[in-house]
């Protein structure tokens, strides 16, 4: 694989880093990574593999206080990750692109197909892998202890131990205040355009049952979910980076 470097993106004041590959084929690829995650994961990698394999263009980018980007952690919302992945959109891609949103990122692209679609700019599919659409709301806030609930209230903050790092997850007041403006699970969810979700069965921490709730507000478009059973949240087994590929490949013939 051609080594990338960064380029970097100023959107009010901070840098957004970004890498992007070149290709002649429609549709380019966006990449929309998780909660915590960066650019550089296994699965973008996988799927820019793919892209320059292929000859398509693919955009990956780092939110502010993710990866490479500047900015704090705890000062980032999905409104302020969404405005960098519109602005990132915009500067660095060109013509039909497929937006692929893995857990959070799925939800970032929800809202971006929202956003698009009102600009006359509707995307030409979706791929989300196990997305987690208004997780702040549906998965995080009903499981809050009175502790977690006090540290909120008192620090703005509160963690929660992660089994991907050895850093706890941290969420803000703000963070879950700023998520119920962004909910997309409260009615129809105009896409514009096909959506295939992948989703593992065995998903500790986004249930397949949410993945089958958000099809309910996906009735107007051409929507295929795909279970895995015995797949987790990562899905990133060379199985998982197979059908992420073929997935791909399936909607670019449908397009």
């Amino acid at each position: 694989m051609t080594d990338q470097a960064a380029n970097f993106l100023d959107v009010n004041g901070t840098a957004i880093a970004a890498r992007t590959r070149k290709g002649e084929k429609a549709p380019g690829l966006v990449w929309l990574g998780g909660y915590c995650s960066d650019m550089l994961g296994g699965k973008a990698q996988h799927l820019d593999q793919w892209a320059e394999k292929n000859n398509h263009a693919m955009l990956r980018f780092d939110y502010s206080g993710h990866g490479e980007s500047g900015g704090e952690f705890k000062d980032g919302t999905i409104s302020l990750w969404l405005e960098q992945s519109l602005a990132a959109y915009r500067a660095y891609t060109t013509g039909q692109q497929i937006l692929i949103g893995s857990s959070m990122g799925g939800w970032i692209a929800l809202r971006m197909a929202q956003e698009l679609i009102k600009a006359g700019e509707k995307p030409a599919g979706l791929i989300l892998l196990a997305p987690a659409p208004d997780f702040t709301q549906v998965l995080v806030e009903p499981s809050l202890t009175e502790n977690q609930k006090n540290q909120l209230e008192t620090q703005g903050y509160m963690e929660e131990p992660s089994e991907y790092s050895t850093q706890p997850y941290i969420y803000t007041k703000n963070l879950i205040e700023d998520g119920r403006n962004n909910q997309v699970l409260t009615g129809i969810i105009e896409t514009g355009c096909p959506v295939h979700i992948l989703q593992g069965m065995q998903d500790p921490d986004v249930p397949y049952a949410h993945a089958l709730r958000l099809v309910e507000h996906l009735p107007v478009d051409n929507v295929t979910l795909t279970l895995i059973r015995d797949g987790d949240h990562r899905l990133s087994r060379p199985q998982d980076l197979d059908l992420l590929t073929r997935s791909v490949e399936a909607m670019i013939a449908q397009i």
